[in-house]
C-alpha cells in the first residue's frame, strides 16, 4: 500500500486513497492530528505524539518538538544522554504514523509520498527522503505542500477553468503557490516562502509580550530553564488559540507555588504580529510576479496550515485579495489528503487517469562565477542555470569561459537561492574540469543544469574543444547523512525500545494529570496529585475494564476543567 503524509513542524497526518477518495488515519488515539513530537518514558522507550507532547513540560530533557526545522543541517538534538538528529526523530514519527496505517487498513505499508515546503532546500529534501527511508518506506516522491493541498482541493467541483493560490501557513514554514487547473491538468505556474516563519513565531511573540509586561516583584524565574520555557511555549499556543475565539484571554505562568499572569485583548494583536504579517506579503507578491498574474485575476485562495485559523492572518488575506479566501477542506487536514491524491497518481490508480499534475522548481540554481572589471576581477557572483518557477523536470544549459591566460583547470561551485552573491546563497557541491592552457576567453564550457520532481539536481560541464564531460549529482549535501551514516541509524533504530501502542491512552493521561499538577496550585494541586495516585493503583490491578472506566471519568474531568469548570 502506498500512502500520503504530512510530514508536519507542529503535526502530522497520513492518509491513503481508498474507494475512489483520500482518507485520513486516526492514530491509537482516535485523532488525526499526531503532534511531532518524539520523547522518552521513565524506562527509555521512544514515545511519539499527544503523551510525548504532554511531557514536553514535565521532562523537556527527555522531549524534542520543533525539529522539523534542524532538518537537513547536523544539529544534535539531546533526549537524556542520547544525541539524535533531525532525520532520525521524523523517522520515529513516520514510522509511527505508517504502523496506525497499518493497523487501520490492515496491510502492509511499502510506500509514501511525503510533503515539503515548497521552498525547502536540496539538503532538507533530502534529509526528509532519508527520514522515509529510517522509517522503513520507500519515499516515491517528494510533493510540495502547496501542490498538495491544490491537489485536494482540485479534485472537488469545479466550474470550468480556474486560477488559485494556496496561502500555506503552519507551525514552522510560510508557503504559497499560484497554480491553474484546466482540462484536467493542474500546472503550478510559481511558488514562493519563508522556511522559518509559522505559527510557532506567533507563539514567541507573545511570550515576549508576556515576559515584557512583569514586573520585578515577584521577579521571574529562570527562562533559560527547559521546564519554565516548555510551559511558556505551551501557554503561548494555547493563547494564541483561543484569541481565535475570544476577546480577551489570560496567559498565565505557574512555578514553584507563584503565578504570573498578562491579559491579552484581540485589539493589541494586528500591533503585536505586525512584523510577522509583514513578512507574509513578500512570498506573496512574489509567487504573483513570477507567475505574471494580478490578484484580480485568481478564482480563489485557498487558506491551509492550522496557523491560519488567525483571524489577523485571515482579515490580512482577505484585505490583499479583496475577497475571502476559501476554506472548502479543513487547513489541517488539505496537504494529507493532496499527498494520498499524488500517491494514487504514483500507483497509476484508475479513477485519477484525467488527472495531470505539474510542478516547479521554487528557488535558482546557478554557479559561482567571476566578472572582470578590467582593473580587476570581482569573484564570488551568482550566475542562474535554472530560474526558480521554472516548471519541472526542466533542463538549462549556459556557455562560461576561462577568465585568466594559461589557466588549466575551472573549478564550478554550485549554488541555490536568488541573491547575486554566492556567499548568501545555499553551497550544494562542486565539480572540476581540466581545459589546455589558453589565453583567456578562448575557452569556452557548456554548462547544464537538469532538475526532477523530487529536487534531484545534476551538473553536467562539457569542453567542446577536448571532447570531455564531467558530471556531479547532487546527492549528499553538508549535515545531510551519507549512505553509510544511514544504514549505522538504521540499525540503532531497530534496537529501540518503542511504547507499547495500546498503552497510549494511560501513558496520555498520566502526562496530562502531571502537567496539570505543575501548572496548579494549592487544593487543586492536591486533589491532581490524589487522582494521579488512584489511577496509577488501578493499574496496578491490570483489570482493563477498570481501567478503561477510571480513565473515562478522570479525562471527563480534565476536559471540564480546563474549559474552567470543575464537575
Amino acid at each position: 500500500m502506498i500512502v500520503g503524509i504530512d510530514l508536519g513542524t507542529t503535526h502530522s497526518l497520513i492518509a491513503a486513497w481508498r474507494e475512489g477518495a483520500p482518507q485520513l488515519v486516526a492514530n491509537a488515539l482516535g485523532d488525526f492530528l499526531t503532534p511531532s513530537v518524539v520523547g522518552l518514558d521513565d524506562e527509555g522507550r521512544v514515545m511519539v505524539g499527544r503523551a510525548a507532547r504532554e511531557r514536553l513540560q514535565t521532562h523537556p530533557q527527555l522531549t524534542a518538538a520543533l525539529f522539523k526545522r534542524a532538518m537537513g543541517s547536523a544539529r544534535a538534538i539531546r533526549l537524556g544522554e542520547q544525541a539524535w538528529r533531525a532525520e532520525e526523530l521524523s523517522a520515529l514519527v513516520l514510522r509511527s504514523l505508517r504502523e496506525d496505517a497499518e493497523r487501520q487498513f490492515g496491510e502492509p505499508v511499502s510506500a509514501a509520498v511525503i510533503s515539503v515546503p515548497a521552498y525547502f532546500s536540496d539538503a532538507q529534501r533530502k534529509a526528509t527522503r532519508i527520514a522515509g527511508e529510517l522509517a522503513g518506506l520507500k519515499v516515491l516522491r517528494l510533493v510540495n505542500e502547496p501542490t498538495a493541498a491544490a491537489l485536494a482541493h482540485g479534485l472537488q467541483p469545479q466550474a470550468g477553468d480556474a486560477c488559485f493560490l494556496v496561502f500555506d501557513l503552519g507551525g514552522g514554514t510560510f508557503d504559497v503557490s499560484v497554480l491553474e487547473l484546466f482540462d484536467g491538468v493542474m500546472e503550478v505556474r510559481a511558488s514562493a516562502g519563508d522556511n522559518f516563519l509559522g505559527g510557532e513565531d506567533f507563539d514567541t511573540l507573545l511570550v515576549q509580550a508576556f515576559i515584557a509586561a512583569q514586573n520585578a516583584d515577584p521577579p521571574l524565574p529562570d527562562l533559560a530553564e527547559p521546564r519554565v520555557a516548555a510551559r511558556l511555549r505551551r501557554e503561548a499556543e494555547r493563547v494564541r488559540h483561543a484569541l481565535g475565539q475570544q476577546v480577551c484571554v489570560t496567559f498565565s505562568l505557574c512555578h514553584d507555588d507563584q503565578q504570573w499572569r498578562r491579559d491579552f485583548h484581540q485589539e493589541e494583536l494586528p500591533a503585536l504580529y505586525a512584523p510577522l504579517l509583514a513578512r507574509l506579503r513578500t512570498p506573496i507578491e512574489t509567487a504573483l510576479a513570477d507567475a505574471r498574474i494580478r490578484p484580480a485575476e485568481l478564482d480563489d485562495v485557498l487558506l491551509v496550515g492550522g496557523a491560519t485559523r488567525m483571524p489577523q492572518v485571515r482579515k490580512l488575506v482577505a484585505g490583499l485579495f479583496s475577497r475571502l479566501p476559501s476554506l472548502r477542506l479543513d487547513p489541517d487536514h488539505a496537504v494529507a489528503l493532496g499527498a494520498a491524491v499524488q500517491a494514487a497518481l504514483a500507483s497509476h490508480d484508475a479513477a485519477l487517469d484525467e488527472v495531470v499534475m505539474t510542478d516547479v522548481c521554487p528557488y535558482s540554481l546557478g554557479i559561482e562565477t567571476s566578472i572582470n572589471l578590467g582593473t580587476r576581477v570581482e569573484p564570488g557572483h551568482f550566475l542562474p542555470i535554472i530560474e526558480r518557477n521554472s516548471v519541472v523536470p526542466v533542463s538549462r544549459v549556459r556557455r562560461v569561459m576561462t577568465l585568466h591566460d594559461q589557466q588549466t583547470e575551472v573549478l564550478l561551485k554550485v549554488y541555490q537561492g536568488e541573491s547575486r552573491w554566492v556567499c548568501e546563497n545555499i553551497y550544494l557541491g562542486e565539480v572540476c574540469i581540466e581545459v589546455p592552457p589558453r589565453p583567456a576567453g578562448e575557452i569556452s564550457l557548456q554548462v547544464r543544469f537538469s532538475y526532477d520532481h523530487n529536487g534531484l539536481l545534476e551538473a553536467e560541464v562539457d569542453c567542446p574543444l577536448l571532447g570531455e564531460k564531467r558530471r556531479l549529482v547532487i546527492q549528499n549535501n553538508p549535515g545531510v547523512l551519507t549512505a553509510d551514516e544511514v544504514e549505522q541509524r538504521l540499525e540503532a533504530l531497530a534496537a529501540l525500545k518503542i511504547h507499547p501502542r495500546e498503552q497510549q491512552a494511560n501513558t496520555l493521561l498520566i502526562a496530562r494529570l502531571e502537567h496539570l499538577y505543575q501548572a496548579s496550585l494549592g487544593t487543586l494541586r492536591e486533589r491532581i496529585d490524589l487522582m494521579t495516585s488512584h489511577f496509577e493503583q488501578v493499574l496496578d490491578s491490570q483489570d482493563e475494564q477498570q481501567i478503561k472506566d477510571l480513565r473515562q471519568q478522570l479525562n471527563a474531568r480534565l476536559e471540564a476543567l480546563e474549559q474552567g469548570g470543575w464537575p
